[in-house]
Formats: structure tokens, C-alpha cells, sequence
């Protein structure tokens, strides 16, 4: 578990609708720091949806989302930018720039938002995917060139690239096959310790769920309707939840972890 429960993620009375169809309606939810925090839901809950508002992406109709005290919703252009330098995000499938390398696109974020020298940042870009376990050689291929695997792993060298606090990863393990999936949430596991990020994984992997996230929040009802950790899920008397935690997916995952 977290070893602080200094809250960097505050999300208060958030209600996004996309015309009359409503998503999220007076949604809380607080992320501590240090924390993987699993965030799951049946699909049309809005899980994405959530991520994409917390990082400025999307803006909903009404309520607060702060982040490191900051509410990203009202923040000017200036403060924006500048608290958008503390966190990295990886989309599903890496969502990489096709017409740039890989490397390039790990620069393109310090390129963006950083004075630094190029050759400082190749090397870093080149710390970047060494430290997400990819092959040097890997740094000049195009994402076409590319497993799927080795995608969301240059995606989320990109997501760490101006050493941020916060990750927010959507689907990650998305389409891998279980020895990928599993060695991809340990690389997140080990990457969370060694360097103090605090996760907002965005997933509908039970197994991701089981093995390293510290807590669970559940998204239904348009709102967040509980969080805990996966024992807790167990307790938790809801027919979604229930068929979720309990189910023979859920079994399996408990079994071999």
C-alpha cells in the first residue's frame, strides 16, 4: 500500500455529458501519492472519459479536478502547461507518431515543453526506452516497424520522458497476450517504485488488477460507486461488482497470484 496518503488527484462533483447522454454525475474520486490506483467499469462508464478530463483533454460541463492543488479546468494557458510537466500519459496501443522514429517520439514531449540541447535530449530519450526494457537498436524504427508489445512500451517511454510524478496509462495491456500482459505490469510495478510514481491505470485486466494495483475503483452508476483494495472488491454488494470480482475470470487471476 501507499506509503503516504497525500492526495495529488482530487476529482469533486465532475458531471460530463456528451449531449443528452450522460457519463459522470456528481463523480468524486481522490488518488494518493505513490499509489497504482486500478480504475474499472462496465463499458460506456466513462473510464477514459475520466482520464482524459483529469489531463485537460476534455472538459466537463461542471465540478473541480485538482492536481497537485491545481484545478486543471479553470487553470490559465501558463499554469497549465506547467503542471502538465508533472505528469505523462499513454494511450492505448502507445498512440505514437507513425512519421516519427521512436526516439523522436520520445523527444517530442521535451522538444515541446523543455529548453534542453538535442543532443541532451537523445540521451535522455535513449535512458527513456532503456528504462521501459527496449533494445537500442529499436530507437530508429517507425511504430509500423513495431510489435505491439514494443508499442506500448515506446509509449510509455514517451509518457516518462519529462520524469513526471503522476502516469496515466489507458488499456495498457490491451491485446497482449498473458506472458506480455504480466511482464508488462511488473515493468509498471517496478517503475512505480523505483522512480515514486503514482499510477492511474485505467484497465479491464483482473490479472493487472490482482498483481499491482493497490486500489480499486469502480465506476458505475455514472459516478464512482467504491474503491478499496481487491479484498475489499470482494465484500462489495453490487451486481456488477459481484459479477466482476467473483466471476470465473476473477477466480483464475486470484488463483495464480
Amino acid at each position: 500500500m501507499t506509503s503516504s496518503r497525500e492526495t495529488i488527484i482530487e476529482v469533486r462533483g465532475v458531471h460530463t455529458a456528451f449531449g443528452d447522454h450522460v457519463v459522470h454525475d456528481e463523480l468524486d474520486l481522490d488518488v494518493y501519492r505513490g499509489e497504482i490506483l486500478g480504475v474499472v467499469g462496465g463499458s460506456g462508464t466513462g473510464k477514459s472519459v475520466l482520464l482524459r478530463a483529469i489531463v485537460g483533454l476534455l472538459k466537463p460541463q461542471k465540478g473541480e479536478v485538482r492536481v497537485f492543488g491545481t484545478d486543471v479546468l479553470s487553470a490559465s494557458d501558463a499554469e497549465f502547461t506547467e503542471i502538465s510537466k508533472r505528469w505523462g500519459v499513454m494511450f492505448q496501443d502507445g498512440a505514437l507518431f507513425s512519421s516519427l522514429n521512436v526516439q523522436q517520439n520520445v523527444e517530442a514531449p521535451m522538444r515541446e515543453l523543455l529548453d534542453v540541447a538535442a543532443d541532451t535530449r537523445a540521451k535522455l530519450a535513449q535512458l527513456k526506452l532503456s528504462m521501459v526494457g527496449l533494445p537500442d537498436k529499436a530507437r530508429r524504427d517507425f511504430p509500423s516497424d513495431l510489435s505491439g508489445g514494443m508499442r506500448k512500451r515506446a509509449g510509455l517511454a514517451r509518457a516518462l520522458s519529462l520524469d513526471p510524478e503522476i502516469v496515466f496509462l489507458d488499456e495498457p495491456t490491451a491485446g497482449l497476450d498473458p506472458i506480455g500482459a504480466a511482464a508488462f505490469d511488473q515493468l509498471i510495478r517496478r517503475l512505480a517504485d523505483t522512480l515514486g510514481l503514482t499510477v492511474f491505470l485505467v484497465t479491464h485486466d483482473l490479472d493487472s488488477l490482482h498483481a499491482i494495483c493497490d486500489r480499486i475503483a469502480v465506476l458505475a452508476e455514472k459516478k464512482v460507486l467504491v474503491t478499496g483494495t481487491m479484498k475489499e472488491m470482494l465484500d462489495v454488494d453490487h451486481p456488477w461488482v459481484r459479477e466482476y470480482f467473483h466471476g470465473p475470470r476473477a477466480r483464475a487471476a486470484l488463483e495464480t497470484g
